[in-house]
């Protein structure tokens, strides 16, 4: 039943009546609740966990028989191998990371980097060596470098090469091919001189209007603890969920694809390299483990694999994605398709010199 109206008393307008009545506080609406809010409350990560042992120590008879089957049991072998081998790479390059990015301040790269933007790019390419972290965490850095005046040449340049030049990738990579050393110096190689053909793209062709400036950083205002820890649970999960996704792909990839066609196109230098670059765009490995996938593909040349190693830490699913969300989607729709082509093309002309 609707509410009796308020009836001014004498002498007062009817407006203010009507004005004061608006100015009473209302009692929220009553929520009822729901099934989907009460599992969201008491449901929690401790519960589940519960759950999947329970479900593990039910099952625990038909989960042994599927894995003693051939195929089972080498995917298994592949995904854990790649797993336990790029884990510890990737942990400790995300606590460097965030050490770096929390505890070095920002405009330090800015004094850093000379005045002229044709000489800022190399620069900035091999400053790359100093940031010990995933391409993950070089977007927002050079998304913060912008914001605060360095020219966009350099600032590119330097997310291009620091996912794959600093030394955590590269001794990753010397640990993943223990008989190839070469592998190490044709990555940095081909990787610096990637970044500065782009930053050097970008001089000549790009614009400004293409970049849509970040409106600030995800850490700053935070205390430093708070801020070291955020980044390392956030790169954390989002890097580690990505590995796991490549080390399934990578044994998925040796169990169900027939070697008979892997070796076709794997005996096709063209074909291969091309193949290997578009899986690493698929796959979004961190470039701290993904040298341990490429080194699993063993059928292929490793030309090809270094394809794989250096289109990967510049040109990704995740990566196409973080650009867009932090420059805007004209400069990835642009960026990326660049990066991809001049990578392909540097790591088979690097291959072909060094490999």
């Amino acid at each position: 039943m609707a509410a009796p109206e308020r009836i001014a008393p004498p002498g007062e307008d009817k407006s203010d009546a009507s004005a004061s009545a608006e100015k009473q506080p209302h009692p929220p609406p009553h929520r009822p609740s729901t099934a989907r809010s009460l599992i969201r409350d008491r449901v929690g990560s401790l519960e589940i966990l519960t759950v999947l042992l329970l479900l593990l120590l039910v099952m625990n008879e038909p989960l042994t028989e599927l894995l003693a089957a051939p195929a089972l049991a080498t995917w298994t072998t592949v995904f854990v191998s790649v797993m336990v081998q790029a884990v510890p790479f990737l942990v400790f390059g995300v606590l460097l990371s965030a050490a770096i990015a929390v505890f070095v301040p920002r405009s330090f790269w800015a004094r850093a980097l000379p005045r002229h933007p044709a000489l800022a790019v190399p620069v900035a390419s091999a400053a790359g060596v100093v940031l010990p972290g995933c391409e993950c965490g070089a977007v927002p850095i050079a998304g913060s470098l912008i914001r605060r005046g360095v020219t966009p040449a350099a600032a590119l340049a330097f997310l291009l090469a620091a996912p794959a030049i600093n030394p955590i990738v590269l001794t990753a990579t010397a640990v993943a091919f223990p008989s190839n050393p070469e592998m190490v110096v044709g990555r940095a190689v081909a990787s610096l001189i990637v970044a500065m053909i782009m930053g050097w793209l970008w001089l000549r062709l790009g614009r400004a209007e293409w970049i849509r400036l970040p409106q600030r950083p995800d850490l700053e205002g935070l205390p430093r603890g708070e801020a070291f820890w955020s980044a390392v649970r956030h790169d954390v999960v989002h890097a580690g969920g990505f590995l796991v996704i490549g080390a399934a792909a990578a044994a998925s990839i040796n169990v169900l694809v027939p070697q008979r066609w892997l070796q076709t196109l794997a005996d096709q230098p063209l074909l291969s390299v091309l193949a290997l670059a578009a899986l690493a765009v698929l796959l979004s490995i961190c470039s701290e483990a993904d040298a341990f996938v490429a080194a699993s593909l063993s059928q292929f040349s490793l030309t090809s694999r270094l394809a794989f190693l250096v289109v990967g830490p510049m040109v990704d699913l995740k990566l196409i994605s973080m650009q867009a969300g932090i420059f805007g989607r004209r400069f990835a729709a642009r960026f990326a398709p660049a990066t991809f082509a001049v990578a392909v093309g540097v790591a088979a002309v690097t291959g072909l010199v060094l490999l």
